[in-house]
């Protein structure tokens, strides 16, 4: 296709350009760069719809000879010259990095944990704790000055250096061992943490019935007891925690566990026996805090829906103060809280008494990549969860027919652009559509009107799109509850993605071979600090032996069998806007 003359005008001045429809936005950017010294980034050129983006396929343009375009924009030196400096930072290339250098690029490779003999039951707990960015981010801020200050006043703890000390407090080891991690993509042995988990829970010190090195262990006895500890030792400011009228000057120390990863059971205890609310016996109300669903499994149990609901149910034998004897009590809860990150355990294990060790249940139960949790909450909860809910399910329509649409509409136009190519290499005409607009008809008093549909660039799509998105942001985020708005460690919508998988292969809980998916996280945007689409793959954390797979491979972990299925969950609250966004 041939180049087209056009006219850009810029402080006062015209320039002829040749336009080739062939190319892109970035490469029309870059002509006009070498024209006005303003750099592509700083360019704002006015097209029909909005502003021209790098990916714009020149052609949907549709420029004609002569036509004139508007650009805005100043060089950097905000002289009209333009001055060529040596980068401020050095660049690396990857065979120039360090070890550290390289782990630390967005979308590297992460780094395994070597299994010390039977430890792949802390490797994949570990694995799958380490994708909660805010705990890494409190890790690291985490410090106990007496004891991890040198005798020259620096803080070890800074450098992952908090030695022996760090091996007494299990959170310091945490911390120092995330922070070496971070610093490698080879397989690293989590000496130190194992020290300080069996020196502080000895039960991780048992040794095999063989006698010969350690014995396997559960992995969710090692995630609770690991999070136990957190919850004691990690603190966070948190000025919601005051009330109301709390501010940063009068922040509380709550714990990090609480905020993110701890929800709330509202409950009701009632006797089953008849003649005891007869006789007067009240049901009793309670609060429970949780830090973990559980999934229980039996022969009805299909899908973690249905094991979760079990799970809310319990019975319970008591004495009745009213009768004066045992009975049977039910023990209903609700959900009042729900945290940002939810930890869902099935219960796939139960102590054998003829064989004498925790068998496993092979049942296979389906568990989805988006969980609703909205109908185990209270109805004071739900009713500040259900609009929010809703609404994103409503968007997400939108956005999907949105998207439909446009595809429908280029189809059909590259089908007209086809034709017309076709007959013009013919050498003939079209008489009943001369231009690249579609024609629908329509019955206008019996006769037949033909209505002309424009197709859009993609450059006024994406606008229009923008737009869409800004003003679904602001109506969304207006509907968030306000009480649920202030707690930024909350779920605000009921509904979760998930984040983390710790798995088991084999037959019982003290033999097999535990591993973990996290799922990827989009690439970081340098220019926006923001992340950008996520491709749908995970890390499989099998020891020190990383890889990566496509999320089909989820959908294998259900369980069924003794190949790998899940055992623990961590599931994450969908993002929605912040206030920070809508003003943006």
């Amino acid at each position: 296709m041939a180049a087209i003359l056009v006219t850009v005008k810029h402080q006062g001045k015209r320039y002829a350009v040749d336009l080739d429809p062939t190319s892109t936005g970035e490469t029309f950017k870059y002509q006009l760069y070498s024209l006005t010294g303003v750099e592509p980034e700083r360019q704002k050129i006015l097209v029909k719809g909005g502003q021209l983006k790098d990916d714009t396929d020149l052609a949907t343009l549709k420029a004609k000879p002569g036509q004139t375009f508007m650009m805005m924009g100043t060089p950097g030196t905000g002289d009209g010259s333009v001055t060529i400096e040596r980068p401020k930072d050095k660049i690396l290339f990857l065979e120039d990095m360090t070890a550290a250098e390289a782990a630390k690029i967005d979308g590297a490779l992460p780094a395994g944990l070597q299994n010390l003999g039977n430890t792949c039951y802390l490797n994949s707990t570990l694995q799958t704790l380490r994708s909660i960015p805010e705990l890494q981010a409190q890790l690291a801020k985490y410090s106990t000055p007496s004891a991890d200050t040198g005798t020259s006043g620096v803080n070890l703890s800074q450098f992952g250096l908090g030695g022996m000390s760090s091996s007494m407090d299990l959170t310091a080891s945490l911390r120092d061992l995330y922070k070496q991690m971070s610093e490698t993509q080879e397989g690293f042995p989590p000496l130190v943490f194992l020290a300080a988990l069996r020196e502080l829970f000895p039960q991780f010190a048992q040794r095999s019935r063989t006698g010969q090195g350690y014995a396997q262990q559960d992995a969710e006895e090692a995630w609770s007891q690991i999070v136990s500890q957190l919850r004691q030792k990690l603190k966070i400011q948190d000025s919601t925690a005051g009330g109301t009228g709390a501010t940063s000057q009068h922040a509380l120390d709550i714990s990090f566990i609480d905020k993110y990863l701890a929800g709330r059971f509202e409950t009701v205890t009632e006797c089953d026996d008849q003649s005891a609310k007869e006789s007067g016996e009240e049901p009793v109300k309670g609060e429970d805090i949780f830090l973990k669903l559980d999934c229980h499994i039996n022969k009805d149990t299909n899908h973690l829906r249905d094991g979760i609901a079990a799970g809310l149910e319990e019975k319970i034998e008591k004495t009745s103060p009213v009768l004066g004897r045992e009975a049977f009590y039910t023990k209903k809860a609700r959900i009042a809280r729900l945290p940002k990150y939810l930890t869902v355990h099935f219960v796939r294990f139960f102590w054998k008494r003829e064989a004498q060790k925790k068998a496993k249940i092979m049942r296979k139960v389906t568990f989805p990549p988006e969980l609703d949790v909205v109908e185990f909450c209270t109805e004071h909860l739900r009713s500040q969860l259900v609009p929010v809910r809703d609404k994103v399910r409503e968007i997400r329509k939108d956005e999907e027919d949105i998207t439909r649409a446009r595809k429908r509409l280029k189809t059909a136009h590259k089908h007209e652009e086809d034709r017309q190519a076709e007959l013009k290499a013919q050498g003939r005409t079209d008489t009943t559509n001369t231009d690249t607009e579609h024609k629908d008809e329509k019955k206008v008093d019996g006769d037949t009107e033909m209505v002309d549909v424009a197709y859009k660039t993609d450059a006024e799509y994406e606008a229009e799109r923008t737009t869409s998105i800004l003003a679904a942001k602001k109506e969304l985020f207006s509907i968030i509850d306000p009480e649920l708005a202030k707690d930024d460690g909350a779920n605000k919508s009921g509904v979760y993605e998930l984040r983390g998988i710790v798995t088991h292969q084999g037959a019982s809980a003290d033999s097999g071979h535990y591993t973990s998916y996290v799922k990827k996280q989009g690439i970081l945007d340098s220019k926006t600090g923001k992340r950008m689409e996520e491709d749908g793959k995970w890390w499989w954390f099998n020891d020190d032996k990383v890889s990566e797979v496509d999320g089909e491979k989820i959908e294998t972990l259900s369980g069924g069998g003794e190949s790998h299925s899940a055992l623990i969950l961590l599931y994450r609250a969908i993002e929605l806007p912040t206030a920070e966004e809508v003003k943006e």
